[in-house]
């Protein structure tokens, strides 16, 4: 359901940037997303580190951090959707794109119809990063929901059962996804260069055969500073897929279909 909820809440923020600038800009523009993307993850993996020495205690079975932690997340999201729409207009409609709304025919099943035309007419980069995002988002989550059982195992030596050292463990993969993040943030704004000189999907190419490598390495490494250079990698290619995709993908779809598209990899990543 979290997932869920976050994926839908952020998933317009790609519409928008496609709708809000032109061209020449859309590459620096969804490179700030993934900057900030870095930025942000980098305070909330750091947060795993710096809060069980601040919120201290259990409530039930967990730590009382853990709790501080969720409830500082859902503050931050309800509140940067709350400036969003506080700060930004809405683009009003042209008298042209009036007039065809006005002669649709709608009803409940509208918006179903269009996601199935969308499908049908999905232009082919979509099917190819479709393939894609199959494989590298499964890594993904395998990677975020086993490295703080990897860590313990291969660094620390220990299990779950052993809560002192297990919850040692965690912190310092707070850390290491800390820095990946740190990687994003300085490389994302890099890659827009690289973008504009090579073509993107190249560029693409390049940062996640470096995530890949990373991953590899990282179960294998039982000195736990050896993790930081393992995990860079992932950190260039985090800041690759956070925003080299959408600008694969915006040049090829019309604009009228820009939030339905950007839906659409959403539900590539699910």
């Amino acid at each position: 359901i979290l997932d869920a909820g976050n994926n839908t809440a952020m998933e317009p923020y790609r519409a928008f940037i496609a709708d809000k600038l032109d061209a020449t800009q859309q590459p620096t523009g969804f490179q700030a997303q993934s900057f900030f993307t870095g930025f942000g993850q980098t305070l909330a993996n750091v947060s795993l580190f710096v809060f069980p020495m601040i919120f201290t205690g259990v409530i039930g079975k967990l730590y009382t951090w853990v709790y501080a932690s969720f409830f500082l997340g859902a503050v931050c999201s309800i509140g940067s959707i709350w400036w969003s729409m506080r700060t930004t207009p809405e683009i009003p409609p042209t008298e042209a794109e009036l007039k065809v709304m006005r002669q649709q025919t709608l009803d409940v099943f509208t918006p179903f119809k269009e996601i199935v035309h969308a499908f049908k007419e999905m232009p082919k980069v979509m099917w190819q990063l479709a393939l894609v995002y199959l494989f590298q988002w499964y890594a993904l989550f395998c990677y975020w929901q086993n490295a703080s059982k990897s860590v313990a195992l291969s660094v620390y030596k220990t299990t779950p059962e052993n809560k002192a050292l297990y919850a040692e463990a965690v912190s310092w993969t707070g850390l290491v996804n800390g820095w990946y993040n740190i990687v994003t943030f300085l490389t994302a704004f890099l890659l827009v260069g690289f973008a504009r000189k090579y073509a993107a999907k190249w560029v693409h190419f390049t940062c996640l055969l470096l995530a890949g490598i990373g991953f590899i390495a990282f179960p294998q490494i039982e000195n736990k500073y050896l993790l930081f250079p393992a995990i860079t990698g992932f950190g260039i290619g985090w800041a690759s897929m956070m925003g080299i995709p959408y600008l694969m993908v915006v040049s090829e779809i019309p604009k009228e279909r820009y939030g339905v598209y950007m839906g659409i990899i959403n539900m590539m990543i699910v």
